[in-house]
């Protein structure tokens, strides 16, 4: 069974999302392990709910990027975790965790990427006036938001629509989107190839 780790900073309704759907059989999958780098994230709670490791890494605590990472990665290893998954983690990966785990970092972006990358994609969005919306999984890589996109869910924005409402609605597909795409990784359906992931039948 493929064991997973979700890497967070917030409240972690993704993280929920994921849970349930290993829960309800939906995954055949396990999350070993939840990390957050911020010590209060109400996502830790989900996970120890759930009987599932819940582990604070404090980043003010080491010199550098790379030393924070490489003890993420003890985690990681200690766990021997096949697939990581973001779910509003708030630091960009650096070279630590790429390597390591290359092809085998997902995340969930709210906004159609390639379009309003990084922090506020959904007030990004609005501000800009887009008439859709919506939200991605794709893999990570070098690039901010810029790995090969598994999946993504249109949603319209309304006249009445404010930046919360909006996000609210695309938080919903969130919760419908990554489960699929982490489905598809675990069935070993998704196949790679230069920016485009494509689909075993």
């Amino acid at each position: 069974m493929i064991r997973i780790a979700v890497l967070v900073s917030g409240r972690g309704s993704n993280l929920q999302a994921i849970i349930n759907s290993i829960e309800n059989k939906y995954l055949k999958a396990q999350i070993s392990i939840v990390i957050s780098d911020i010590s209060d994230a109400y996502a830790l709670e989900r996970a120890r709910a759930h009987g599932i490791k819940a582990v604070h890494v404090d980043p003010g605590k080491f010199a550098s990027k790379e030393l924070y990472e490489i003890e993420v990665l003890k985690n990681l290893n200690s766990e021997n975790i096949d697939l990581v998954l973001l779910a509003g983690y708030m630091k960009i990966l650096g070279k630590t965790l790429l390597t390591a785990y290359k092809d085998r970092i997902l995340n969930i972006h709210p906004a159609l990427l390639p379009a309003f990358p990084g922090l506020h994609a959904q007030e990004q969005a609005f501000r800009h006036g887009v008439k859709v919306s919506g939200c991605t999984v794709h893999f990570v890589d070098e690039e901010l938001d810029g790995g090969p996109i598994i999946l993504q869910k249109c949603v319209e924005v309304t006249d009445d629509d404010t930046v919360q409402t909006l996000a609210d609605r695309i938080l919903e597909q969130e919760h419908k989107i990554y489960p699929e795409a982490v489905k598809l990784f675990v069935e070993n359906k998704l196949i790679i190839e230069g920016r485009k992931v494509k689909f075993k039948t």
